[in-house]
């Protein structure tokens, strides 16, 4: 299992917006998921969005 860490600024993190209830603004950053978080689970178009993310292309 992959170590649980966040990278980066946390605040835009789809975590964060979840704990908000911005489910809105969740919907349009993972249209066309392109990463995965190792820490949650939760897939994004782009990586800054995650905590520890990883290409769902590799």
């Amino acid at each position: 299992m992959a170590e649980q860490k966040c990278t980066g600024d946390h605040k835009g993190h789809l975590c964060v917006l979840a704990s908000k209830g911005l489910f809105n603004e969740i919907r349009t950053l993972t249209k066309n998921a392109k990463f995965i978080c190792f820490n949650c689970g939760r897939v994004a178009d782009c990586e800054q969005n995650l905590c520890n993310p990883m290409s769902l292309d590799k």
